[in-house]
């Protein structure tokens, strides 16, 4: 039995730190896990910016009530999941994901959690597990699921590399480069047949 792993921002919705470094005018913010591969490291400076500027998680969520999914994804979602298991396994917390979820018509996500003061600001953040993305797989794969994944950045490889089949989605030019060795598509209608084809094969 096959269970399809997906990352969720850059593959299903717009980079929701894109959108806030927009949002807030703060343009260092649009430094994401495509750019920075240490995702400890990009929080903890992600942080320290929101306390310079005094936002916190209210201000986030204004701006992700804005966000919709891209155009497609949701159609993608639903006709994968017509056959197949899918989780979403992402880096992203909680109170960030759940208004995105509804907009997805509620798929399984797998994410993380922050710890936020009683004025909302954003103090700290807690991982669900160490290498969250691949310990998910490979703890799928240990209780008998074939695992299939799909991601566009540095922390997606891991889960890739390790299932049945996996590709880059909208990915960089330089991930792409640096490995030659995955399929890397742009739309979901190539998406979805290699997905197909991974299962049938």
């Amino acid at each position: 039995m096959f269970v399809t792993c997906l990352d969720l921002e850059g593959v299903l919705v717009p980079e929701i730190w894109i959108a806030f470094s927009k949002a807030s005018g703060i343009p260092e913010l649009t430094k994401t896990t495509r750019d920075e591969p240490d995702y400890d490291k990009l929080m903890k400076w992600r942080l320290g910016i929101l306390k310079e500027h005094g936002l916190g998680l209210k201000e986030i969520q204004e701006t992700i009530a804005t966000i919709d999914p891209m155009p497609g994804a949701k159609e993608f979602l639903d006709e994968l999941r017509s056959f197949t298991q899918v989780i979403i396994i992402s880096d992203t917390f909680q109170e960030f994901a759940s208004p995105l979820m509804k907009k997805l018509g509620m798929p399984t996500i797998f994410c993380n959690s922050l710890e936020v003061a009683e004025d909302g600001e954003i103090t700290g953040f807690k991982m669900r597990c160490d290498h969250s993305k691949l310990s998910t797989v490979r703890a799928l794969q240990s209780i008998g699921f074939e695992t299939i994944a799909s991601g566009d950045s540095y922390n997606d490889l891991e889960m890739i590399k390790a299932s049945k089949a996996g590709f880059l989605f909208k990915s960089t030019d330089k991930i792409k480069a640096d490995n030659p060795d995955l399929p890397a598509f742009e739309n979901y209608d190539d998406l979805m047949k290699a997905i197909k084809g991974a299962i049938n094969s």
